[in-house]
């Protein structure tokens, strides 16, 4: 592999997860994200109070996407190989974490309604 396309990470992607699963996750953080931004839109401000509880759910949402992809690909700490394999796993955590965070933002923010305009 010569050059880095998106064609090549679509296709090892697929591959890693499987047709199915892989678009439904690209589905679901969509939805995830328009959601957020519609939240945004609407307060036009972001609740503190909210993003603290949201940050205090990332190391779950972390922990939780290193064993998804492990169960997914068959495989365990164990199999972890060069530098290349932790910078990976780490990547999967910080977007594990960052990703569980603007969910659980978004759904504190839905269930509540829209707040008043101070950080609260």
């Amino acid at each position: 592999m010569k050059e880095l396309t998106l064609q090549t990470l679509l296709a090892v992607f697929e591959e890693i997860f499987g047709r199915g699963l892989f678009w439904s996750m690209v589905a679901v953080a969509v939805a995830i994200t328009l959601a957020y931004l519609f939240v945004l839109i609407r307060d036009r401000h972001m609740s503190a109070r909210k993003f603290l509880t949201a940050q205090l759910f990332m190391p779950a949402g972390a922990v939780a996407a290193v064993v998804f992809v492990q169960w997914v690909t068959h495989s365990g700490l164990g199999d972890i190989g060069g530098p290349i394999d932790w910078i990976v796993l780490l990547g999967v955590a910080m977007l594990g974490a960052g990703g569980t965070a603007i969910l659980v933002y978004t759904i504190e923010a839905l269930i509540a309604g829209k707040s008043p305009k101070t950080n609260g």
